[in-house]
């Protein structure tokens, strides 16, 4: 049962907030989430954070303008997941629109296994006869991959945004803004928002070199849509600047001026355009577009998004959708064969979940992962087999354990354990031969249990503590949904006492409920869940606008109650 805490607020950012004008519950809600000024929920293109400061990227936009006048060919190796899919086809439209020879390879997880190899390079060379390499989302950790791209003649470029390892590739340029010396203020960039600042630079290179004399400045601007959907559905964290950039992609994908795919993808799952918030993003497309690369081959997922005809991208969305299906029941059969494994899993005796099973599915051990963080509250790497003698990791850590260092921490203490890893904070992967993956288990409990404590292993949900009767009302929700909400920005939830009035499981998995508390009866659901509610709860919710007939209404979305 999780635990309840109040978001802490500083006094002096919240004072600041009221002084600017924002109402209480307003400045109370930002100050709790770090804002100090009102410029900093101004998402207006002109805050973006300039790409002067990215590093390289001046340098990259110099030898890809080179590349384009040069008439070399570019080949954009992209990754698997929502993020490298939608950094591709940025890179893909932005380049051509720039005036580039492109075109595009993803690496096919069960063949090739993640970013630039050896292997891939030479796939690359056989079948395309790139000159350039340009990586998107992936790179920084391709020691190898890049040294057989330089001894095959054909020149590498990353972009990436992964913590890189102790040793860089060999490439001719690297922008990255976690690489070392790389002093842009924004560390969170997603791999599609790294290639969009890639575009930006390469752009005012051209305009420099009077590129667009003759011809019209593409709008760069167009890409948002994809900008938005690769940074939510990699749960980047939403800084100032993401905030912007998501912030902006809405606002296409809402005026209907987002690329085909995306729309084919709203309509498949007859979400609305105008409606659509960081929730579409990260819960509904994202996961038809994961699928792809989960079951399949991420290949499906860039053309959908790369296409500008309606009908076919409507095909593959419902390719995709397909996929995002199947890759559900494969999960449920997972989730439940793991629970049974856990059954007599005492959390209470490990800091960490390790688990392998031979017929777990190699593309969906990540959501696993997830969905075991969850339950238990601990840091999980779940395991697939790969090929002969070798297991595939995907890991998923909670706060206050940096997932990816912690790894480095078992490398370090077991150098013949990890073949390979790498990732962020709360997502790694890693390599390990099967013989070792007893050795794994003990040396990540034990890399964990040094910067861990029993407190943190406590799930808490933070609240923004009760909500204030006059504040029960459409008109604050409506407010709460004009605002970018995401991962290091969360969405707003209160607390408070209510009795049920009435309750009614609808959709045969919801629980439709009538509270009254201290702003009278209200509406509420709780979804996925069928349990009836005692009469009286103290809840965790969020508001909603519920839409019926054409008429809008408040409506609270329960989280998690307790008994009074």
């Amino acid at each position: 049962m999780p635990l309840t805490a109040q978001r802490p607020c500083p006094a002096d950012l919240e004072n600041a907030l009221l002084a600017a004008g924002f109402a209480p519950l307003q400045a109370r809600i930002y100050a709790a989430r770090g804002i100090s000024q009102p410029a900093q929920l101004e998402y207006d293109s002109t805050r973006l954070l300039p790409f002067t400061g990215l590093k390289n990227a001046t340098a990259m936009a110099q030898l890809l303008a080179d590349a384009i006048a040069a008439r070399k060919r570019i080949l954009v190796v992209a990754d698997y997941d929502a993020d490298g899919a939608t950094a591709c086809v940025v890179a893909l439209r932005g380049l051509a629109w720039l005036g580039a020879d492109v075109d595009f390879i993803v690496p096919n997880r069960f063949e090739y296994g993640y970013g630039l190899t050896p292997e891939i390079v030479q796939l690359a060379h056989r079948q395309a006869n790139p000159d350039i390499l340009l990586t998107v989302d992936n790179g920084i950790a391709s020691v190898a991959g890049v040294e057989e791209a330089n001894r095959l003649g054909v020149q590498v470029l990353v972009t990436d945004h992964h913590l890189p390892g102790d040793t860089l590739p060999a490439a001719a340029c690297i922008v990255n803004p976690n690489q070392p010396g790389c002093t842009f203020p924004s560390k969170h960039l997603a791999g599609v928002g790294v290639m969009f600042y890639v575009l930006l630079a390469l752009r005012a290179e051209l305009r420099a070199r009077c590129a667009f004399a003759e011809r019209s400045e593409p709008n760069l601007g167009s890409l948002l849509d994809l900008v938005a959907l690769g940074t939510v559905a990699d749960v980047a964290r939403l800084d100032d600047n993401n905030r912007i950039l998501v912030h902006l992609g809405l606002q296409r994908i809402r005026s209907g001026r987002a690329c085909p795919g995306i729309n084919a993808l709203l309509q498949i799952a007859r979400r609305a355009p105008s409606q659509a918030a960081t929730y579409e993003l990260g819960f509904i497309l994202g996961p038809r577009l994961n699928a792809a690369g989960r079951l399949d081959d991420m290949s499906l997922g860039i053309r959908c998004l790369l296409s500008d005809d309606e009908t076919a991208a409507l095909r593959l969305a419902q390719q995709l959708d397909t996929l995002n299906h199947e890759r559900k029941s494969i999960e449920s059969d997972m989730q439940e064969s793991a629970l049974a494994t856990l059954e007599n899993f005492d959390p209470g005796d490990h800091y960490t979940l390790t688990l392998f099973d031979e017929s777990w599915h190699q593309g969906v051990i990540g959501i696993l992962a997830s969905r075991l963080k969850d339950r238990f509250h601990r840091p999980v790497v779940v395991f697939a087999r790969s090929k002969e003698g070798e297991l595939k990791g995907s890991g998923r850590s909670i706060d206050g354990l940096h997932l990816r260092d912690t790894l480095d921490l078992v490398a370090k203490s077991h150098p013949h354990v990890l073949q390979k890893f790498g990732g962020h904070a709360m997502a790694a992967g890693v390599t390990v031969r099967e013989e070792h993956l007893a050795t794994f288990q003990h040396a990540f409990e034990l890399a964990t249990r040094t910067q861990v404590t029993p407190a943190q292993l406590v799930k808490t949900l933070e609240t923004d503590g009760e909500l204030p009767a006059r504040d029960f009302s459409l008109a604050t929700a409506q407010d709460l949904a004009r605002q970018v909400w995401g991962q290091g920005f969360p969405e707003p939830l209160f607390e408070g006492a209510f009795r049920v009035i009435s309750q009614r499981v609808v959709g045969e998995k919801h629980l439709k409920l009538r509270l009254a508390g201290t702003a009278g009866e209200l509406d509420a659901i709780r979804f996925f869940s069928s349990e009836p509610a005692p009469e009286e709860i103290h809840a965790v919710y969020s508001l909603s606008i519920n839409e019926y007939n054409g008429r809008e209404t408040l409506q609270l979305i329960v989280r998690h109650w307790q008994g009074e």
